[in-house]
């Protein structure tokens, strides 16, 4: 049994017993659970006055606080009534296990783990369930009784307590039905960046996950993973009185179908799991635990999942692109470029046509690229105008448009403004992304919430938005502005675990924006970001003002990847990733700040001694130069002010 069977009843009643049957008796180490290398620590505790709290240590220092567990649900208080009865015996996670796409695509999750079993005054079981390994830990709620009872869970008490001191770095959430055309929430507001823990959010909706925090002298990655349908989206309330957060759930209006917003269903129940990366920032960039913890993937076919760059006119040129004609001219881009996908956007299907988007697909394929069509969401929860929309909304509707999508050979769907993070809207997540896995299409969700490990659960998820990506630096100055820090935080945040479509990348010009970054800092952000299929921003004008260099690197990028490594950075300032493929290294940095970053770069991991470097010294004039470690492992370089550079070996 690994971390992700837990949960089914016929396994659990019979791992159950035989915990029941091993359980110590309640002294000090009962209430502990350490890692692997016995570096970070968990104790829980159940005070006299009723209720169950935890806490997080690395080595000697207390991380996260004592912090209170439990729920209220409209069937009975298993939070201030909690009590602790036993404890099952320490049990070894193993789990190794394959991705599509993203910084390892081979990852092994090795962990402690240990139920505490506990019950309120009428006696109802509730067991939180504890992993904790070497780079953090996760725990999530499990009711064992069995009932047909739909059970309302009405609010979630886990919080997480910082001290005073910790500085913060979190994306305020944004209102329901606000924004444009009533699209919010789709988690792109801008992160507030090294904040007092006292800062309440400027949304009454809260923070997003995930959420960084810097604890004496650790950091502290929040965030959640193995999201069913069974329950809500959650994120951190607004408010967090003493370095106090606790989690939170969607508003009222977040549902969809006339469906649950908050969480209901029969028991057996888990929730998902709450995880907390701990260590300095390398832990946080190079861990696997928003997958490690994530529900293992559903039986598909997986033959046609394949990661890569893909081409897209929208970013730059806007929804007068979408005709045949310049979709043609980007097929043969994305075929020059040895990239394997097209994204055709918004409303394809009056401005093309369905025969002739069958007879552009038709081409593409003889051009071994695959079409990737635009989809609204849509019912009634927003009143967005792009087309086609309400296409999605049942089971009939998805199996009639799949269909046919598959008589016309499309590789994928990006799926665009959702309604929330309601218990109902995350069901119909689940729901297109099973239907799509039985027609072989891929999935990007657009205008969404966070994936929460599901690009395990299903490998036909090859990204999501979830972020104020380059297309709002397309539209007003001031996004222009910000995105230096921007794009040196989020490698740190919402990229740390889940892929993310920045789509990312414009080397020569933005119609009426004034870039702040070089050309190299964005040659950077394809490799620096993760993303199962990478849309670029950069249209086939665009490049053809690059260096042959410059077009030949951008024609070997891989988005999936062996191995990924921190190198240098600090969030919000500057960062350097190495990432591997094959023997290949890429090495990818950018500095957000106004100096030049003098570095030190230790490649003393780097077989293959010889590679290539490319950098604008001069912000707008690439230059390459070769270069050779066979005397030395370690690379003086700059990087300067809004720069880049890349290094491939």
């Amino acid at each position: 049994m690994n971390s992700s069977t837990y949960l089914f009843p016929p396994i659990f009643v019979v791992v159950s017993l035989f915990l029941l049957s091993t359980c110590q008796p309640v002294d000090k180490e009962t209430l502990m659970l350490r890692s692997p290398d016995k570096r970070i620590t968990i104790v829980i505790e159940n005070p006299v006055d009723g209720g169950i709290n935890y806490s997080v240590q690395l080595d000697d220092t207390l991380v996260v606080e004592k912090s209170d567990l439990g729920l209220i649900l409209a069937e009975g208080d298993y939070y201030k009534s909690l009590t602790f009865k036993n404890a099952s015996a320490q049990k070894r996670i193993q789990d190794d296990y394959s991705l599509r796409h993203g910084k390892r695509t081979r990852a092994s999750y090795r962990a402690n783990q240990k139920i505490f079993h506990c019950e309120n005054k009428e006696g109802k079981p509730l067991d939180v369930v504890f992993n904790v390994s070497n780079d953090g830990v996760a725990f999530k709620y499990y009711f064992p009784d069995s009932s047909a009872k739909i059970h309302h869970i009405l609010d979630e008490k886990t919080s997480f307590q910082f001290s005073r001191e910790t500085k913060a770095y979190l994306q305020p959430m944004s209102e329901a039905k606000s924004g444009w055309n009533k699209s919010n929430p789709s988690y792109e507001e801008y992160y507030m960046i090294d904040i007092p823990v006292s800062v309440a959010s400027p949304s009454r909706a809260g923070w997003v996950f995930p959420a960084l925090f810097k604890s004496k002298g650790a950091w502290v990655l929040l965030t959640e993973s193995g999201l069913q349908r069974n329950y809500c989206g959650s994120r951190l309330d607004q408010k967090s009185i003493n370095g106090r957060y606790k989690i939170g759930f969607p508003s009222l209006k977040e549902g969809i179908f006339g469906g649950p917003v908050l969480p209901e269903s029969t028991m057996p129940w888990s929730s998902p799991w709450r995880i907390i990366a701990i260590g300095n920032l390398a832990n946080i960039i190079e861990s696997n635990l928003g997958t490690d913890v994530a529900v293992p993937a559903i039986t598909m076919d997986q033959s046609y999942v394949k990661p890569g760059l893909a081409s897209w006119s929208w970013a730059l040129l806007k929804d007068e692109s979408v005709n045949y004609k310049v979709q043609k001219n980007f097929i043969d881009y994305a075929s020059e470029m040895n990239w394997p996908y097209c994204l055709v956007d918004v409303n394809w299907d009056t401005t093309i046509g369905y025969n002739k988007m069958a007879e552009l697909s038709t081409y593409a394929r003889s051009k071994h690229v695959g079409l990737i069509l635009w989809y609204n969401s849509a019912g009634d929860w927003n009143t967005t105008p792009y087309h086609p929309r309400s296409k999605l909304l049942t089971a009939q509707d998805r199996n009639k448009e799949f269909t046919k999508l598959n008589e016309m050979g499309i590789a994928g769907i990006k799926v665009d403004f959702f309604g929330g993070d309601g218990q109902s809207v995350i069901g119909y997540y689940h729901d297109i992304l099973i239907e799509a896995a039985r027609h072989n299409l891929l999935v990007n969700f657009h205008g969404a919430t966070l994936p929460r490990g599901w690009q395990r659960t299903y490998p036909n998820l090859m990204t999501m938005e979830s972020i104020k990506g380059f297309e709002f630096i397309t539209f007003e100055q001031r996004n222009a502005d910000v995105e230096p820090s921007h794009c040196a935080l989020i490698p740190f945040v919402r990229n740390a675990f889940d892929p993310m479509d920045f789509t990312p990348m414009s080397l020569y010009t933005i119609p009426n924006i004034k870039r702040k970054t070089s050309a190299c800092f964005e040659l950077a952000l394809p490799v620096l970001f993760l993303s199962g299929i990478q849309h670029i921003a950069e249209t086939p004008e665009g490049l053809s003002h690059m260096p042959d260099f410059v077009k030949d690197y951008l024609k070997d990028i891989p988005t999936a990847w062996d191995n990924s490594r921190f190198v240098e950075g600090y969030p919000g300032e500057y960062v350097v990733v190495a990432r591997q493929r094959g023997a290949d290294w890429f090495i990818s940095a950018i500095n957000a700040t106004d100096k030049v970053v003098d570095l030190k770069v230790d490649l003393s991991f780097i077989e293959n001694k010889k590679g290539m470097l490319i950098t604008d010294y001069n912000k707008n004039t690439f230059t390459k130069s070769e270069i050779n470690l066979n005397e030395h492992s370690t690379l003086e370089l700059k990087i300067i002010a809004k720069g880049g550079f890349v290094m491939k070996f």
